[in-house]
């Protein structure tokens, strides 16, 4: 399954991936859940990932989703749409405005490189408030050429 919704799509040569290339969107609804959740699943115990009112005292309107969750959600982004046996090379990221509980934050990218069976993709995540993280990342297509 692709990140658009779409099955049985090949990457690589069978597919011609080529630059210019668009993913389709994946729209991630930001729930207090997911959040304390990417929060605690990487170990990551600062209280403005878990705690509201400890997130205000500190200057924040709310909790906010921490970098490892958004690196976490890149990653998949990528290997939805390129299936199983892609590999993450590299995962480059700047993160942005804030994902907050409530909101959806939409992951868009755009194919920039292809090498053999290395392919370059810039990704932008936005949310209501702009860009929450934007960056590259590269994916081999392992079994075939890109």
């Amino acid at each position: 399954m692709t990140a658009g919704g779409e099955s049985g799509s090949k990457p690589g040569g069978e597919s011609g991936t080529k630059p210019g290339d668009e993913l389709p969107p994946l729209e991630i609804p930001l729930t207090r859940t997911l959040i304390v959740a990417g929060a605690l699943a990487s170990r990551d115990y600062q209280d403005v990932h878990h705690d509201t009112e400890a997130a205000k005292d500190k200057g924040s309107p709310e909790i906010f989703m921490n970098i490892l969750t958004t690196n976490g959600l890149v990653g998949r982004y990528i290997t939805d749409h390129f299936g199983p046996t892609a590999v993450l090379r590299a995962v480059a990221i700047r993160l942005g405005a804030p994902n907050y509980p409530g909101d959806t934050m939409t992951l868009t990218g755009t194919v920039t490189d292809v090498d053999g069976d290395t392919v370059r993709v810039r990704i932008t995540g936005a949310n209501a408030l702009g860009h929450h993280v934007t960056g590259t990342v590269t994916v081999s297509l392992p079994g075939g050429t890109a």
